[in-house]
């Protein structure tokens, strides 16, 4: 096999840790620190958004968003996510994936700023603009997902090729937590600079004029990480396995690499010639795909999707099982800042607990268990730490026991990270083809995507309280936070099954896995079974 890899490739599989992927990891991880960021903030300010423009003095509870308004601001940046991810991932192997790496970037940049100046004179038009801009912000969010996991695999060596693209999808976690903790010292910075009443003394006073301003700078705040990095993404080189295996120019990927290793590389362009002569190359929509990609496809992209459900219906709304637990007061006894500060730190609470620490557990541990046990143990400890709170969920309901039902709930966390949140962001940039890499990232992308639609959607209206009497405004009577819990747990349980789908990629190099470095990949010898063992 070694025998038929280009040398420049082989370099890169053979190169120790050097300068340069600490740096791709930081450029490319500083992009999802903003994705992160910017889709998960919006959580922590609806409660504030509904207070500022949806506020009626004479009700008894504080304002909220319509049903149709809070679904919109959730999950139009989901939606801009995935029409991304199959956009992005597709253009970057036809373009080259340095040619689009900026363009995802600058519009993150330019549409968060936007999203934080949405301005209109009711409160329909403030909205309708803010979810403009939240759209095209998650359609350039979409982007970096095939293009940050192909550029750094492509980039990585096969020892510690798992490792570098978790540590790129763990940037994710601090972003979480980023947004946390932003919000944290937003809130008390302007709770204690206008002090307000709470909501029951006082519905009017209760929510100040210039908290208007919290959630516009939350939202801005995102583009200042992107805009740090993009001058280094400018300056990355096309990866070596792009520019031979895909533009078929065996000398500009030597020269690229030889720079960012600094050694000499030789072309051998006749070699990749033999190489592209000898392989037959097979588009996506091509029965040779569906018969050696297909079922990996089929996997990477269903597990990505169910893991989704589970994981972003918890994020997005874990505001709401928190004030159904008791562990946030109820809205009427606090003010508009308060109950942003609450909020969020509850989120950074779980997020320095539970979610940032899961990442990098995967981080360390995937080059030595490997992606297939991580993923399977982790949809597994979902699945029993689901249970574990949907079963006996009226005890954690009961005054005493909210600190357990937060352990519980940030260790579903915790595995989702040292599992297939990770695992699924990872296998799919290494298992496909260069010339689909990226492409079959995106799809794989877009399904977790539609999981997290599904999730975000659905849990908003699954998880109401099945007595008309304790509905929220606006809302029909849904099936309750317990069974919604049991349906969180059965993707989980389905997550786990689908994995076996999914071939082991640790310690193989990239070309192994897909086949290309196979000079005899056209007549069918040496191919690779889903469980990655060979067949010589």
């Amino acid at each position: 096999m070694a025998s038929r890899q280009l040398q420049v490739l082989s370099a890169l599989d053979g190169a120790k840790t050097q300068l340069y992927h600490f740096r791709a990891i930081v450029v490319a991880g500083m992009g999802f620190f903003t994705d992160a960021y910017d889709l998960f903030c919006i959580s922590l300010v609806t409660k504030l958004l509904g207070r500022i423009y949806y506020a009626d003095p004479s009700s008894p509870n504080p304002g909220s968003l319509p049903p149709n308004v809070a679904a919109a601001v959730n999950g139009v940046a989901l939606c801009g996510t995935l029409a991304g991810q199959l956009f992005f991932g597709w253009l970057g192997d036809k373009l080259g994936r340095k040619s689009v790496y900026g363009m995802t970037l600058m519009l993150m940049v330019v549409c968060s700023v936007a999203s934080g100046l949405s301005f209109g004179h009711t409160p329909a038009s403030v909205m309708a603009t803010l979810c403009f801009f939240r759209f095209w912000l998650g359609f350039g969010i979409g982007g970096d997902y095939p293009l940050s996991a192909t550029i750094m695999s492509e980039y990585a060596n096969k020892k510690t090729r798992g490792a570098f693209i978790a540590a790129v999808f763990a940037m994710q976690g601090f972003g979480i937590l980023a947004g946390g903790v932003v919000t944290l010292v937003l809130s008390t910075v302007f709770r204690n600079a206008f002090p307000a009443p709470a909501y029951q003394v006082d519905a009017a006073a209760s929510t100040v004029p210039q908290a208007d301003y919290v959630w516009r700078i939350i939202l801005m705040l995102g583009a200042l990480p992107a805009a740090l990095t993009y001058y280094w993404r400018t300056k990355m080189p096309e990866t070596a396995r792009y520019t031979a295996l895909v533009a078929k120019n065996a000398k500009q990927a030597s020269l690229d690499m030889s720079k960012v290793l600094q050694s000499e590389i030789e072309a051998e362009p006749e070699k990749l010639d033999e190489i592209m002569a000898s392989g037959e190359e097979y588009g996506l929509f091509t029965s040779r795909f569906a018969k050696r990609h297909g079922l990996h496809l089929l996997g990477t992209a269903t597990a990505w999707f169910l893991v989704d459900v589970a994981y972003y219906s918890q994020n997005l709304f874990q505001k709401d099982i928190f004030g159904s637990i008791g562990w946030i007061p109820k809205a009427r006894t606090m003010n508009a800042l308060e109950e942003v500060f609450r909020i969020s730190r509850a989120q950074t609470l779980i997020a320095l607990c539970g979610t940032v620490p899961g990442y990098w557990f995967t981080v360390f541990l995937i080059d030595v268990i490997g992606r297939f046990w991580i993923q399977l143990v982790g949809f597994a400890m979902m699945t029993v730490f689901m249970l574990g709170l949907a079963v006996p969920y009226h005890h954690w309901t009961t005054p005493g026991n909210h600190v357990g039902f937060v352990v519980m709930y940030g260790l579903t966390f915790f595995f989702a990270n040292f599992g297939p949140n990770a695992t699924t962001f990872i296998v799919p940039a290494e298992i496909f083809p260069a010339r689909l890499r990226s492409t079959c990232h995106g799809i794989s992308a877009a399904a977790g995507k539609a999981g997290a639609i599904i999730g975000a959607f659905g849990f908003l209206y699954a998880a109401q309280s099945p007595d008309p009497a304790h509905v929220d405004a606006g809302y029909k009577p849904g099936i309750g936070v317990q069974k919604a819990l049991y349906v969180l747990a059965a993707c989980n349980l389905l997550g786990f099954l689908v994995t076996f789908l999914v071939p082991e990629s640790k310690g193989k190099s990239l070309e192994e896995m897909s086949g290309e470095a196979d000079a005899e990949e056209g007549n069918g010898a040496n191919k690779v079974r889903p469980s990655g063992e060979q067949l010589v």
